[in-house]
């Protein structure tokens, strides 16, 4: 049995709506938006964007900024699912923006150079408009690719995140509605590993590889971080290079709340507003140390399950709101470098 329905419609809907959007001039931005979301619609995004209501604010705050500091901009989706949770109809996206960078965009420097602006997203649709947007736009890696880095270097490589390595990402076919379901349940195992994990018992690095998690991972795992802490590979690689230094740092953290849990095939998404509650309590994650301070997380995770375990994570995090948590001002380090030897 295989089911498809709405949500064929809805992620058909939001990749054409949004691929228009984003392709917008000046006059005709107010009608594309008005084709893709409800007028009192919600977007809720990356730092300084932060949360907007209405199709007349988003204009203001997001699109209108974007669209002149890329001209030629385009939208490119790698991964497109969608599916039912809790009442609501919602469509994830990962992906990259594209465009030439000719104008300042959030204060960062244009540079006239090709950009690739990652993106994760989640949309809300009721009756044929998106009604609530949730976008992680990494903007630390545009800061970065704008040719100034203002944090400790990644532990994970630094690169753009590729497409599945299944090539079957962009999912507008029914899928078997056990098969969906087994993929979110795979997930929320896996979830339940690492938060019956107790940090306090400090058994480090050996703790994590050998712990419950492993079976839920697949040996050539890929997992693609944001900027800032980059990617990894393999179970190992996850851990050193960002599991053991996280949980280290909020070793009391809280996850879960999620406002989206959704299989699609060999897909599944999970993502929260924020998804964690934590104090920074340990040394050196992304370069700072404690600051005791208590700070949120917004993540979203889109899951690739592939030979009955999960092959690849990507990962968008709001890093810079997560920084400004912790007293690390970003853009004004990236100001005050860039303005460097100038007068006034």
């Amino acid at each position: 049995m295989t089911t498809g329905g709405d949500h064929l419609a809805n992620k058909r809907f939001v990749r054409a709506a949004l691929g228009a959007l984003a392709e917008a001039t000046p006059a005709t931005l107010e009608r594309r938006l008005a084709e893709a979301y409800h007028p009192d619609a919600e977007w809720r995004g990356s730092h300084p964007m932060n949360e907007v209501k209405g199709v007349v604010a988003m204009a203001d705050v997001v699109w209108r900024p974007l669209l002149h500091a890329f001209p030629d901009l385009e939208r490119r989706d790698n991964i497109l699912i969608g599916g039912h949770w809790n009442g609501y109809d919602f469509v994830g996206a990962v992906g990259h923006y594209c465009g030439t960078f000719r104008e300042d965009w959030l204060t960062i420097p244009a540079n006239g150079r090709t950009m690739y602006l990652r993106y994760g997203e989640v949309h809300r649709v009721a009756e044929g408009k998106i009604v609530q947007s949730t976008v992680l736009i990494d903007v630390l890696d545009a800061i970065r690719q704008a040719g100034f880095w203002p944090v400790a270097p990644s532990l994970g490589t630094e690169e753009q995140w590729p497409g599945p390595f299944t090539a079957d990402g962009i999912v507008l076919t029914p899928q078997d509605p056990g098969q969906s379901a087994a993929s979110l349940a795979q997930t929320l195992a896996m979830h339940a590993s690492l938060g019956g994990y107790d940090d306090a018992q400090n058994r480090g690095r050996q703790g994590l590889l050998d712990m419950p998690q492993k079976e839920h991972w697949h040996p050539k795992m890929m997992w693609y971080g944001p900027a800032g802490i980059g990617t990894t590979r393999g179970l190992q690689g996850f851990v050193d290079y960002h599991q053991l230094p996280f949980r280290i740092a909020f070793p009391n953290r809280r996850g879960g709340n999620h406002y989206v849990r959704i299989g699609d095939g060999p897909y599944s998404l999970t993502s929260g507003w924020p998804s964690v509650h934590a104090k920074h309590l340990g040394g050196d994650f992304l370069g700072v140390a404690p600051t005791g301070r208590d700070v949120t997380m917004r993540v979203m995770d889109f899951y690739l399950h592939h030979e009955g375990l999960i092959r690849e994570n990507w990962v968008p995090i709001d890093i810079i709101h997560l920084l400004k948590q912790m007293d690390v001002d970003v853009f004004g380090r990236m100001q005050s470098f860039f303005r460097r030897g100038r007068i006034g």
